[in-house]
């Protein structure tokens, strides 16, 4: 049977509408699962209780639980979440300075992950499936019910290509950015993808504000391709153009990720390739710190080639951030997910 929170709200609508309930339960069965989140179908005590007993005999009313939450010395906190199906997912909450007035939530979309990323641990791991919608939309409600606090920002950049999950993504992302689900305003709702083409075509023609980040990391389609090697078929020259309609359909402005790699990416060469990729893009970069990852063969670029970087793209015109690394020494940065246990 296909779980309660599989379905999308039109979908909910379409269900309901069949079990010969009026449009307004909709809101209502909503409600329960994502703004006031219920634990079984009897807590749900506006809906008839015929409804309650139908739905419970034809869709499941699956739970996402922690197993683990580690907490990092800057405050970040790492949780391993357990899925119906014993699956396990890993998301990351990240307060700004050490404070909870904005707090930001680094959302999985995937088991998994089957881009292969040769610097990403979640890469090393495999892919399994597809997380549902209400999947993605739990870590956010767990987490804020877990630290008793309200998450602020979005950012899917955890386990998992979005884009190769593209409706559930969207469908979680409406709920918690809908004013009457979890109320997350769309600017401050981050999707990063590796690069798929289709993915960013499509997000470009959706209604909402999202913020679309993209995983670069090289602008020579050589150490591209070897870096990240399951989208060496979307080469450089096409992410470019599918960029440029992007910001021509949307008016709105690309994050480039760039993670600093020693003698792999931090060339001249590989700088004035990220210079000339920029170039008339309204784009922006942030440099990322490479994270320690067990058994990766790389290293962190050297903290003045990491300046020179950052100083030279300014001086070219292009708008950069230096990242700092948050949740490290818990295997909760950028590049660490791998649904590890670390039970203590």
């Amino acid at each position: 049977m296909k779980p309660i929170k599989a379905y999308s709200p039109s979908e909910l609508s379409q269900l309901l509408a069949e079990a010969g309930q009026p449009a307004f339960r909709t809101k209502q069965l909503l409600e329960w699962l994502y703004v006031h989140p219920a634990r079984t179908y009897d807590e749900m005590t506006n809906l008839p209780a015929s409804l309650r007993t139908r739905l419970f005999e034809i869709a499941p009313l699956t739970q996402t639980e922690i197993i683990e939450r580690l907490d990092s010395k800057d405050g970040s906190s790492k949780y391993l979440l357990e899925l119906y199906d014993e699956n396990i997912v890993e998301c990351v909450a990240i307060p700004s300075s050490g404070t909870r007035d904005r707090l930001t939530l680094c959302l999985s979309s995937q088991v998994g992950c089957p881009m292969a990323c040769s610097f990403c641990a979640t890469g090393a791991e495999g892919f399994t499936r597809n997380l549902l919608i209400g999947e993605m939309v739990d870590q956010v409600n767990v987490v804020q019910r877990d630290l008793n606090a309200r998450i602020s920002n979005i950012v899917i950049m955890g386990q998992g290509e979005p884009f190769l999950n593209y409706e559930n993504t969207l469908g979680a992302l409406r709920i918690i950015n809908d004013p009457k689900g979890i109320a997350i305003g769309a600017r401050k709702i981050t999707i990063s993808t590796c690069g798929i083409l289709p993915g960013i075509i499509q997000l470009s023609k959706e209604p909402e504000q999202f913020t679309l980040a993209i995983s670069l990391h090289s602008a020579r389609q050589e150490i591209r391709d070897k870096l990240m090697p399951r989208v060496a078929n979307y080469p450089l020259g096409n992410l470019r153009r599918a960029i440029i309609d992007y910001i021509t359909e949307t008016n709105r402005r690309v994050t480039f990720e760039y993670l600093l790699l020693d003698g792999i990416n931090d060339s001249q060469k590989d700088l004035d390739a990220l210079i000339s990729f920029c170039k008339g893009l309204l784009c922006h970069v942030n440099i990322l710190p490479m994270n320690p990852v067990q058994g990766s063969p790389y290293q962190p670029s050297p903290q003045r080639v990491v300046n020179t970087w950052v100083e030279s793209l300014e001086t070219a015109g292009v708008s950069t951030t230096l990242r700092t690394s948050r949740g490290s020494d818990i295997q909760g940065a950028c590049g660490q997910l791998k649904n590890s246990k670390c039970f203590t």
